[in-house]
């Protein structure tokens, strides 16, 4: 271990409690993109303005650390703004390679948190107290810890450079470029038009000289073992809109008289998915079935039908053979109902009039979601038909992202490899991982940097509970997760491009 390392380590072992502000003080912002109104879009825009106020701390130039407009957000009425991508960048050497960083500040919703967590009922205040080292608030896991993480290698290398005389880029073994921006969990809003717009830019923008880039928006495998994850499942996110009478109904006044849409819909619901988890056929046969080699692949794995139910909490897994479990995540497309609008909450006996049914296909391989679109609308159609009902159908693509697999043998994953056993040990040996989850953004970048590689590095945990009603991130992942990206930036210098 190099001295300046040592010395990276020693500082985030002395500031720790330091750190846990930080995060805290991060997770205070309640940043849901989702919540459109006025106040709810300033929470995230405050947010975003946060970010970059931290990172321009660490930057030579006041020009070097930016918050980008993205205009308005389409389909609101009034209109309203779309958070800023916020953008810093910290060395321009050109004898040293250049890595991207992107994380995002915005977060889910938190409906029904208070009532889940009885000692924690404030989602956006960070519980520090737990015996157990769990850090508990929104945001803690996805995504605010990993960007606090960046922050406390910033500020730890600055404490070097420092104490040497020299700027902080001087000592950095790379140069970084930071990308955050606060729509992710809205389908990354913006974010897309202004990349495109970026890179046609001469010498392609911002983006000039990037050779490789860094996601920290994910998570390992299990509780035990980091991860590397070089897949993503792609998503086609669908609404089912059934429309009848023109006002709700009765149901002792006109049950048994007329086709309800709640009725339709339950009956459509129940031919897209089995309670196997295996989709209608029409879906399931753009996958080819895994070959004997593939399998072999994900046996590798360090994971085990335990693991699942650590994370889920009940046994209600689909099959007690950790590969199926584990294909089905990474290597199988699946098909999830989300929930209904239009629908009662409370106790009544109304018909609604009119509902919407939510539900996503994650996909894989070859899918895309313009052409699972066409195969779902037509099997719905076909279906709906059958029902006799006089009711109105329709479906709407609501969100899409194509899947994604990235070169795992690439010397950016080979850094992030040795990083890791660096800081958790030769025992701990990363697991290579296909993510289920979704990232669109991953792809864009890749086609941004003309194909250059992309890695997911996680810091949190399988059961963090990114999205659920008691997400954490634990103190150990967190620290040690600060020492793996550090660490990886000097494993990057290391590393000769092929």
């Amino acid at each position: 271990m190099s001295d300046q390392i040592a010395k990276f380590y020693a500082y985030v072992d002395s500031h720790e409690a330091d750190f846990v502000q930080r995060l805290a003080d991060a997770v205070l912002y309640p940043s849901i993109s989702s919540d459109q109104t006025p106040q709810g879009r300033q929470n995230v825009i405050s947010m975003g303005s946060y970010i970059h106020a931290q990172f321009a701390q660490f930057v030579a130039k006041p020009e070097d650390v930016q918050l980008v407009d993205l205009g308005f957000q389409d389909n609101t009425n009034p209109q309203i703004r779309l958070p800023p991508v916020v953008l810093a960048r910290i060395g321009e050497d050109a004898n040293k390679k250049t890595v991207l960083v992107y994380s995002h500040y915005d977060v889910q919703p938190v409906g029904g948190w208070k009532e889940a967590n009885v000692q924690d009922p404030d989602a956006f205040i960070l519980n520090t107290t737990r015996p157990d080292g769990q850090l508990i608030g929104r945001g803690a896991t996805d995504d605010k810890g990993p960007i606090m993480g960046w922050l406390n290698v910033l500020e730890a290398h600055k404490s070097i450079a420092d104490g040497l005389g020299k700027p902080l880029a001087e000592i950095l073994p790379v140069n970084i470029r930071f990308l955050f921006e606060g729509m992710e969990e809205s389908s990354s809003l913006g974010l897309d038009k202004w990349i495109n717009e970026e890179v046609q830019k001469p010498n392609k923008g911002w983006f000039n000289g990037i050779q490789c880039a860094c996601i920290t928006d994910n998570y390992w495998l299990t509780t035990h073992r980091p991860a590397l994850t070089y897949g993503l499942r792609g998503i086609a996110y669908f609404s089912i809109n059934i429309e009848g009478a023109t006002n709700d109904l009765h149901s002792g006044s006109f049950g048994r008289m007329v086709h309800e849409p709640m009725t339709d819909l339950v009956k459509l619901f129940s031919l897209l998915v089995g309670t196997n988890g295996v989709i209608f056929k029409e879906v399931e046969e753009m996958v080819p079935a895994p070959t004997p080699e593939e399998r072999a692949q994900y046996a590798q794995l360090d994971y085990a039908v335990s693991d699942l139910r650590q994370d889920i909490g009940n046994p209600v897994e689909l099959s007690e053979d950790p590969v199926e479990l584990v294909m089905g995540r990474m290597r199988y497309p699946s098909l999830s109902i989300h929930g209904i609008q239009g629908a009662f909450d409370t106790i009544t006996t109304a018909i609604p009039h009119k509902i919407s049914g939510r539900f996503s296909i994650r996909l894989v391989g070859k899918q895309t979601p313009k052409a699972v679109h066409e195969i779902v609308d037509k099997f719905l159609r076909k279906e709906f038909d059958n029902l006799k009902s006089k009711n109105k159908m329709s479906l709407t693509l609501e969100a899409q992202g194509i899947p994604w697999v990235g070169d795992k043998d690439h010397w950016n994953f080979k850094a992030a490899h040795a990083a890791t056993i660096a800081v958790h040990g030769v025992n701990l040996t990363p697991d290579y991982t296909r993510e289920g989850g979704s990232i669109p953004i991953t792809l864009t970048i890749e086609q941004a940097l003309d194909g250059e590689n992309v890695l997911l590095l996680p810091m949190g945990r399988s059961d963090d509970g990114a999205h659920s009603l008691r997400e954490k991130l634990d103190r150990d992942n967190y620290f040690k997760g600060t020492k793996v990206y550090g660490t990886y930036l000097y494993e990057l210098a290391k590393q000769v491009a092929s």
